[in-house]
């Protein structure tokens, strides 16, 4: 995954998040925003949660969703430019002119210091307010170049699924979204609790690789196949810290290794034994983040032969070091 960690923002209950709601919007973007940030969360305990707040440019009014029905937003833009983290969830067209009154409020936003994040298309309404300029960030594929054209100052990296700048994050079509909300969860509370959030969410808590998996990717029907490899999967999950191998794997699933290495790849969008080394990296951060144990111990209690392969791999998947992350998200952080 191509981001850049930064240090952990420790929430507390006066952390507000708002929402951009606009005319002719898709609705799951927002509905994504929502189900993050705005739901309770008795599973936590006593954990303070996000205060969101849906605005719009004129609250109270009729907002036309994609899908034949409509909404209203509470709250404004000044309420918007107010929060500690704006979160604009598209614009209403691609490469057109962005609101003078929204740019003026991410402005103001930024200004005070809020984290300000784009899903999708949003990335327009950033760069409208001239906080992408000379900044890397992402957008759908299908956006990229024309995001590029229109705000050349800022470098468009179309291969990767969000980007964080530390202040101002971007994030690549739809369900990419999904994986930056759980991202800065994972920045605010750490691993532990974003994998309650998704698994809450029934999605994977980390995705590795970028959108060029997706990009014109023709989507098969569900085959017999497909039930192996999941159950090949789900065994390997229970066994991550033993030796994995692909022979291993495909007797899990009941199949020849050719079979396997080619339904697997089809299914998920990357080989099994890279798929295995993302899930090992996933069920390391909780040790990074709770205890004390050195990197060599951490490295074989979730399956590496040694340190020196598991910082390789921590490190091209997190763009950070173990140690760094561990200083970072650690409890003493």
């Amino acid at each position: 995954m191509a981001v850049d960690l930064v240090l952990s923002r420790q929430s507390t209950s006066a952390h507000t998040v708002a929402v951009l709601a606009f005319d002719g919007m898709a609705p799951f973007e927002l509905g994504v925003v929502v189900e993050v940030f705005g739901l309770s969360r008795p599973e936590l305990g006593e954990l303070p949660w996000y205060e969101l707040k849906v605005c719009a440019e004129q609250p109270g009014r009729d907002l036309r969703a994609v899908g034949g029905f409509s909404v209203k937003a509470e709250h404004g833009l000044d309420v918007l430019a107010a929060a500690d983290t704006v979160i604009v969830p598209g614009v209403p067209h691609a490469g057109g002119e962005v609101s003078p009154a929204l740019v003026d409020a991410l402005r103001t936003a930024h200004a005070r210091g809020a984290r300000l994040v784009s899903i999708c298309s949003g990335a327009f309404a950033l760069a409208a307010a001239g906080v992408l300029t000379g900044r890397r960030a992402t957008t759908h594929w299908r956006y990229a170049e024309l995001l590029a054209a229109r705000y050349p100052a800022v470098e468009v990296d179309p291969d990767v699924l969000y980007v964080d700048n530390g202040d101002v994050l971007t994030s690549a079509g739809s369900a990419a979204g999904i994986d930056l909300c759980l991202y800065l969860v994972r920045a605010d509370h750490g691993a532990q609790v974003a994998n309650t959030v998704a698994r809450r969410f029934v999605v994977p808590p980390h995705r590795e690789g970028g959108q060029a998996q997706f990009i014109e990717a023709a989507v098969g029907p569900l085959r017999a196949e497909d039930d192996g490899v999941a159950q090949s999967m789900a065994w390997a999950l229970e066994r991550l810290a033993e030796p994995l191998t692909v022979p291993e794997l495909a007797r899990a699933a009941r199949m020849s290794e050719r079979s396997y290495l080619r339904h697997f790849t089809r299914r998920n969008g990357t080989s099994p034994m890279r798929w295995v080394t993302v899930q090992r990296i996933a069920a390391s951060l909780p040790l990074l983040e709770t205890g004390a144990a050195p990197i060599d111990e951490v490295a074989a209690a979730v399956g590496f032969d040694s340190a020196a392969t598991y910082r390789h791999h921590f490190t091209r998947a997190m763009r950070t070091t173990p140690t760094a992350y561990r200083r970072a998200f650690g409890r003493a952080a």
